[in-house]
């Protein structure tokens, strides 16, 4: 696969499996790859074949009886297939593992099936139903990259849609127990090369175990020189022997050595967590670790969805760079996860619509930009597809002048009201407090000083209020912007005219939501408040007309008067203003947070020479991490950077490549700020802090 500009693999649709469908002697059907010409599964029985070399030659029912860890089990495997051997994991792991354990499934796969195709295939076997259900109904779309799809509250499963060595070299995270199951050698030499058994190597545990069910010599001489020990035992069916083994001691990752500050805090126990903020990014962050078995406390001054995400209407949707880079690469994963987990937390979408978004090219120059984003990105035409201003007019339901983007996947949500469902996970408890006057003091875990003279003691915190994070200490430094934005709000009669998608252009209109228009909305950079102003209405009011040319003399025309007094007191126009965080470039603050002046003085010498990098390891504050700075696109972002740290926190493997957890990382400016040779500025930390 081609390598973009960033580094990675070039962000594009996958191709898709070519099958053919044979039949059998009893006349059951089973996929059959044309471009390999080799089967899925053993047509003999591919469920017995599964359990004989994965699941027994792994010994996975005796490890998962015997699991007691906090962190996941992690399985990862080369070639996902119909995903029969990812299920029958989950099976035996729901037989055999405690009640509170826990699994991670890790699987790549080059060219995935379509949707309808996949469900084909797994109907074979009746006793998986449920599991395949679950499965099909959270299927990506073919987009390269990692795909987190929870299939339950126990158990994750990571699809990374790519070349096996490609994605393994991205994968921030360790396994125990490997399945090798591309296409056989022969049939798919590209596979199974010497890299791909180093890269397993390098990605695995100390005691990982793997198994295969053949026996070429490439794979025996690979497995041994990167580290693992193999022996042949009895193969299924007709293939008289596999291999099983594995590795003492893995080697270490050195993947660091270029960037150590950005090397990940060691696991530490933690039962019970703090998050400061019930805004989207706390609450999102809040049941991803619930769904984990933790304890969650969630502080906020006026209770969940009060602040920024609190607006009745927020559209879901993400503005994809024309050149590819890590930003957009993050917000296309981010859009494709909160579409799968809208989906898993609101199947009935009480709280959400995915009514797809249109992205107008209203300017020349919007025009090429578009273009050259389609050139430069073939993703599937269910995630964006370029449409003309015919089909633009029939998917917005009114008529439109020009045509733009279609992202079928996006829609519009409702950040309160998600925020007060999320907020009510089993093991959140919502605490109302003046987080503006928290402090918080290592002691152990962290010790939360509350306005009111108390103390509350985790483990771990999450600092999730926005602008909130420039009040506490320890993430003082790091650079947060104040934008205000209001958006405007327009009572309709059921005979008027309104879009069926959500339209952006300037700015956005979202369908009706109970009988209300919503629309707008202002952006003003470093402006704190959040009143609402009459002149931001009409600013809100022209831009409809922008967005939408044309609509406002529709609305006249049916009788409806758009003088902002008159709206007002007639109570057919209200809004809410808000003030979101954002970061200079704009990307999401997500990780650990730094210890800034410690990293001013282990990486000084960055200031005089850039490549000279010290081999210190970035220190952070114990325990202490960061979601903030979604600005505007908090619903695209904020669930996945949650999944992110939840993940981090509780000793997982990662939802996105390394490269993107970097672009992330709190402390990106941090180093940006060294090497450009600016200074620290920063509050004080108390010493006792």
């Amino acid at each position: 696969m081609p390598i973009a500009p960033d580094g990675l693999p070039a962000l594009a649709a996958a191709e898709t499996a070519l099958l053919d469908w044979r039949s059998d002697d009893s006349g059951a059907t089973s996929p059959h790859s044309t471009a390999f010409d080799d089967v899925y599964f053993s047509r003999h029985d591919g469920r017995a074949e599964t359990q004989h070399v994965f699941i027994d030659a792994n010994r996975l029912p005796q490890r998962f009886a015997a699991w007691h860890e906090s962190r996941p089990f992690v399985i990862g495997e080369t070639g996902f297939g119909t995903g029969l051997n990812m299920l029958c994991a989950w099976q035996s792991f729901e037989q055999h593992a405690p009640a509170d354990a826990r699994l991670h499934l890790i699987s790549t796969e080059c060219f995935p099936m379509q949707h309808d195709d996949l469900q084909r295939a797994l109907s074979v076997w009746p006793d998986l139903a449920d599991k395949a259900a679950t499965l099909v109904a959270q299927w990506p779309a073919a987009v390269t990259g990692i795909h987190r799809l929870v299939l339950s509250s126990r158990v994750i499963l990571d699809l990374h849609i790519g070349d096996s060595c490609e994605r393994l070299a991205l994968l921030d995270g360790r396994v125990d127990a490997w399945f090798l199951d591309g296409f056989a050698p022969s049939k798919n030499p590209r596979m199974w090369q010497p890299e791909l058994f180093t890269l397993m190597a390098a990605r695995s545990r100390p005691g990982a175990t793997f198994a295969t069910f053949t026996c070429a010599g490439i794979v025996k001489r690979g497995l041994k020189a990167a580290g693992f020990r193999w022996r042949k035992v009895p193969g299924f069916g007709r293939k008289r022997e596999m291999l099983a083994g594995e590795i003492d001691a893995p080697p270490e990752d050195i993947r660091r050595q270029a960037s150590p500050w950005f090397t990940s805090p060691g696991p530490q126990p933690c039962t019970r967590v703090a998050i400061i903020g019930a805004g989207i990014a706390g609450t999102s962050m809040a049941e991803a670790l619930a769904r984990r078995g933790m304890e969650v406390l969630l502080f906020d001054r006026e209770g969940p969805g009060s602040g920024a995400s609190g607006n009745e209407q927020g559209a879901l949707y993400v503005k994809l760079a024309a050149d590819t880079n890590l930003q957009s690469r993050c917000y296309l994963a981010g859009l494709l996860y909160s579409q799968r987990w809208l989906g898993r937390l609101d199947p009935e979408q009480q709280s959400w619509r995915q009514t797809g978004v249109l992205q107008l090219a209203t300017t020349d120059r919007e025009r090429r930009r578009q273009q050259r984003f389609m050139a430069h990105h073939p993703l599937p035409r269910e995630v964006v597809r370029q449409v003309d201003a015919e089909q633009a007019s029939q998917l917005a339901g009114l008529p439109l002048p020009h045509g733009g983007l279609d992202y079928g996947l996006a829609g519009w949500a409702r950040p309160r009201q998600l925020c007060e469902r999320l907020a009510e996970s089993s093991g959140v408890r919502v605490v109302r407090q003046n987080v503006d006057a928290l402090t918080l003091v290592p002691e152990g875990g962290w010790l939360l000083n509350l306005d009111n003279g108390e103390q509350v003691s985790v483990d771990q915190v999450v600092i999730a209020s926005a602008m909130g994070a420039r009040d506490l200490v320890q993430s003082a430094s790091l650079p947060l912007q104040p934008v205000r934005g209001q958006v405007s709000r327009l009572a309709l009669t059921n005979d008027m005219p309104a879009p069926a998608r959500v339209v952006c252009a300037g700015g956005y209109v979202a369908p009706p939501l109970d009988g209300w228009l919503t629309f707008g909305a202002t952006f003003v950079p470093n402006n704190s408040s959040n009143e609402t102003l009459s002149e931001d209405h009409s600013a809100n009011l022209a831009e409809l007309d922008q967005t939408l040319p044309g609509y406002t003399a529709l609305l006249t025309a049916s009788g409806q008067s758009l003088a902002i007094d008159q709206l007002t007191q007639h109570h057919q126009l209200d809004g809410r203003a808000g003030v979101r965080a954002a970061s200079p470039d704009k990307s999401p603050y997500a990780g650990p947070v730094p210890d800034s002046a410690a990293w001013h003085q282990d990486y000084a010498v960055l200031v005089k020479d850039a490549t000279r990098v010290p081999k210190i390891p970035g220190k952070h504050y114990p325990g202490l991490w960061i979601s903030a700075a979604h600005g505007s696109r908090g619903l695209a972002s904020a669930p996945l950077c949650a999944e992110l740290l939840a993940s981090r926190i509780c000793d997982e493997p990662l939802p996105l490549e390394a490269p993107l957890v970097d672009h992330l990382h709190p402390g990106r400016r941090t180093i940006r700020d060294l090497i450009q040779g600016k200074q620290l500025q920063r509050k004080t930390v108390p010493e006792h802090q």
